[in-house]
């Protein structure tokens, strides 16, 4: 059974695999996908043929740019994504929405059968803890409280998120997904809350994002920027 979610994942089946050299899926986010490589438009329909699932991987190190025809090294944490819509365009592209499913980890990548363009690999599940919930005491209080009391306050989606924390229904693992991709985090931050299977750590990892973010919040209206020149900005 995958995590935070009804959706179930079969982890004794070799699960293709969707690389890109950032992590851009986290359980629960939803997230347009446009499939044009051949390879890609193969694994795509197989897996409409199948589970309609396939892993958005990340490439590790820079040598994907040179490689990235071949084989290049990837990084051990992936998604695993659900198909929940797609559209076949008339050359053959897909257009696809895809949903994430869960956190798993890369166990063994298998050697292409024949005719097989894309990468596959036996995966293992990372983080399906039924008792995370107790782990998150304090939780959702911390965040809302960075969300409405400090200068997070002002960014474009504190409100929504606000909303979503004082929904008791939602769970607070998944309240965290929600959290991890609303908000503004680094690239290796999102792999780090990708790869990352206890719910308890990835919770200190978003509270320290936030309390950075909220450090250079404070600095940047220190520096008044509303009396700036036109055209001046801080960065």
């Amino acid at each position: 059974m995958s995590e935070d979610s009804a959706i179930q994942v079969n982890f004794g089946k070799a699960v293709p695999l969707f690389p890109l050299d950032t992590p851009v899926l986290l359980p629960q986010q939803v997230i347009p996908l446009r499939v044009f490589e051949p390879r890609y438009k193969q694994m795509v329909q197989d897996v409409l043929d199948g589970t309609g699932q396939f892993a958005i991987a990340v490439f590790a190190g820079g040598r994907w740019k040179q490689e990235y025809h071949g084989k290049p090294p990837l990084r051990p944490a992936v998604c695993i994504g659900q198909i929940v819509q797609h559209e076949r365009e008339e050359n053959g592209n897909y257009v696809l929405l895809m949903q994430g499913v869960c956190r798993a980890r890369i166990a063994d990548e298998l050697k292409a059968s024949e005719g097989q363009l894309y990468r596959r690999a036996m995966l293992e599940p990372v983080g399906i803890d039924m008792a995370e919930e107790t782990k998150l005491y304090g939780v959702r209080e911390r965040l809302s409280e960075l969300l409405e009391e400090t200068p997070l306050s002002e960014l474009q989606l504190a409100d929504r998120v606000c909303e979503l924390i004082h929904k008791e229904q939602i769970p607070t693992a998944v309240l965290l997904e929600l959290v991890s991709f609303a908000l503004p985090t680094r690239a290796e931050t999102r792999y780090r809350l990708l790869e990352e299977g206890d719910a308890a750590e990835r919770a200190d990892l978003i509270e320290h994002e936030l309390l950075g973010l909220k450090n250079l919040m404070r600095v940047a209206k220190g520096q008044h920027p509303e009396i700036w020149p036109k055209g001046v900005s801080w960065n």
